[in-house]
C-alpha cells in the first residue's frame, strides 16, 4: 500500500509494465507477476485428472500467461478465496472458454462486474471435482473460502489458504487477520469458527498467499498450534 493510499491502473498499462512469473512453489505451479504487483500475491494452477483449477487470481493475464497455462493443460474452472482476488478474473475466464468461477454466495455484494461465468455456491462446502473441495470459513470476509485438495502432498492433503490463513515468513506458523493494511486481527469468535471449519480434513501441505509462503509438511499440526497460539494472546474470553 503507497503512502498515498490506494491508486488503479488498467489492464493495458499493466500488460505494457509486467509480465509473466511462472514456477514451481510446493508442489504446485505459481502464476504471478514481475516485477511485484499488487500486495505481490501468485496465483496456483492445481493440475488433477479432472481437469485443472486455478486457486485465486492476479491482476495480470496477457497471451503469453495463456499459451502457458493451454500447455499445461488449460483451466476446467477458477475458485476465489475472497473478494481481494476477484480482480481479472472474468479476463481470465473467458480467455479459457468462459470456465466457471467458483465464489461464496455470502460475497455476491463485492462482485462489481458480473457475468454468466461467475458460479456462486452456497453452505459449508461444494465439490468441484473428486478430491477437489471448497471449504467456506469465513475470515476477513464472511465467504471466504479454501480449497482441500485430497491428492496434494503426495496423497497426504494440501489446504490452500490464500491469506485468510497467512503463512508467516518462517512457515511455523499462519496468521488471522480481520485487516492485513491497518494490522487489525480477527477476533477470537472468528478464529474459533475457523478452526471448526478446518479440522474434519486431513492436509499436510498448507499454501498461502504470497511466493514460498508453503509449509509441505506437518500442516494441521501447524494451523492447531497457531489457533492455540493466537487464542492465547488474544486471551481465551475475548469475543
Amino acid at each position: 500500500m503507497p503512502p498515498g493510499g490506494q491508486a488503479w491502473t488498467t489492464l493495458a498499462r499493466l500488460q505494457r509494465s509486467h509480465m509473466a512469473a511462472l514456477r514451481h512453489d510446493g508442489d504446485v505451479i505459481g502464476i504471478g507477476t514481475a516485477p511485484s504487483f499488487a500486495i505481490g500475491q501468485r496465483a496456483l494452477l492445481v493440475q488433477t485428472a479432472h481437469g485443472n483449477i486455478l486457486w485465486d487470481c492476479i491482476s495480470l493475464i496477457d497471451p503469453t500467461m495463456v499459451e502457458l497455462i493451454t500447455a499445461l493443460g488449460g483451466l476446467a474452472g477458477i475458485a476465489i478465496s475472497h473478494p481481494h482476488y476477484y480482480t481479472t478474473m472474468l479476463e481470465w475466464s473467458r480467455a479459457f472458454g468462459g470456465v466457471p468461477i467458483h465464489l461464496h454466495e455470502a460475497d455476491r455484494e463485492w462482485v462489481m462486474r458480473g457475468g454468466p461465468e461467475i458460479a456462486f455456491w452456497s453452505g459449508a462446502t461444494k465439490t468441484l471435482a473428486p478430491g477437489l473441495t471448497l471449504v467456506r470459513c469465513g475470515g476477513h470476509f464472511e465467504g471466504g473460502q479454501l480449497l482441500h485438495w485430497a491428492e496434494g502432498a503426495k496423497g497426504g492433503g494440501a489446504l490452500l489458504s490464500g491469506d485468510l490463513l497467512q503463512v508467516t515468513a518462517d512457515r511455523k506458523f499462519v496468521s488471522f487477520m480481520r485487516s492485513y493494511p491497518n494490522f487489525i486481527p480477527l477476533g477470537a469468535a472468528a478464529v474459533r469458527a475457523i478452526a471448526a471449519e478446518v479440522e474434519p480434513w486431513p492436509f499436510e501441505a498448507l499454501y498461502g498467499a504470497l511466493w514460498d509462503r508453503v509449509i509441505p509438511a506437518g500442516g494441521k499440526q501447524v494451523f492447531a498450534a497457531s489457533i492455540e497460539r493466537t487464542l492465547h494472546w488474544l486471551g481465551r474470553d475475548a469475543i
